[in-house]
């Protein structure tokens, strides 16, 4: 068993054992309990964003009319409680922490850019804030950073043909200035869809859900992160966590155009997450998670 494994994944396994069972007396019981099994595992590696959504959607059904502290402020003491707890119940390891802490500032930064040039806007009042700018925002980019640098540890992820990681670099940092620059001069990511497509076509990652580790090309796999994120973000925006321009009068789904800004972000999330976790190579994580 994996050293690093948690208390509660460490039930989960022996769950997966005893259902084991009923998995063995066919192949689509087998198929069945595998889809499944997945989708509980990714909700598990979703844990931080999942719980901070929650508190989103929660704090905007059912906010009183006369709060003590606004809303924004209280998401802000919410995402630090929920990360208090998960590392207080071990549920969250302190290098997923240092990446949360990445991401905050990632984050916060081009919130502050973002906001100040008018792409969308935070309605609510707060004075847990810098400009115009919530604390709790970056959050929302940590919670990124905690899905990706958790569902490595989660599915014991593995690669194989990741690229030079001096690559990715270049390439994250081209995304992130793009981010900025777009405001002043050609937005330039139709370059940078291809650049990610030259860099990571190559590769693929591998993942254990119960007893066959199974692959992915890599740029699959942020395909349906960055989808899946977009679907989290028109949630958000159903919660008024912020408002685009064209959602001022009221809310309607965010366009699909953000999908791509969400997809690069995706490579910039990556990186992040190697300076930190560096990917390991397939070969290495053959038996680690039996």
């Amino acid at each position: 068993m994996d050293s690093r494994t948690l208390p509660l994944e460490t039930f989960g396994r022996r769950l997966l054992k005893g259902a084991g069972t009923w998995a063995d007396r066919s192949v689509l019981n087998g198929a069945v309990f595998e889809f499944v099994w997945f989708g509980l595992k990714q909700a598990w590696a979703c844990l931080y964003g999942g719980a901070l959504l929650g508190l989103i959607l929660a704090t905007y059904l059912f906010w009183p009319e006369d709060p003590v502290v606004s809303r924004y402020d209280f998401l802000v003491l919410g995402a630090l409680g929920i990360q208090g707890l998960m590392l207080a119940f071990k549920l969250e390891s302190w290098d997923e922490a240092k990446t949360i802490f990445l991401f905050h500032i990632a984050g916060t930064v081009m919130e502050w850019f973002k906001t100040y040039h008018g792409s969308w806007v935070y309605p609510e009042e707060s004075l847990l804030r810098i400009g115009a700018v919530p604390l709790f925002s970056g959050f929302m980019y940590a919670a990124v950073g905690s899905y990706i640098a958790r569902v490595q540890r989660v599915f014991h992820i593995g690669v194989k043909g990741y690229p030079p990681l001096w690559q990715t670099w270049v390439l994250a940092a081209a995304v992130y200035v793009n981010f900025f620059a777009h405001h002043w001069i050609w937005d330039f990511r139709y370059l940078l869809f291809a650049a990610t497509a030259a860099v990571f076509w190559r590769g693929r990652f591998w993942f254990r859900t119960d007893r066959r580790r199974r692959s992915m090309p890599l740029l699959l796999g942020y395909f349906l992160v960055a989808l899946f994120i977009w679907l989290a973000e028109n949630l958000a925006t159903f919660g008024r966590a912020w408002t685009y321009p064209d959602q001022s009068v009221g809310w309607h789904m965010v366009s699909v155009a953000k999908f791509g800004s969400w997809f690069l972000l995706m490579i910039v999330s990556v990186v992040l997450v190697s300076l930190v976790h560096k990917p390991k190579p397939e070969e290495a994580m053959r038996g680690v998670d039996q």
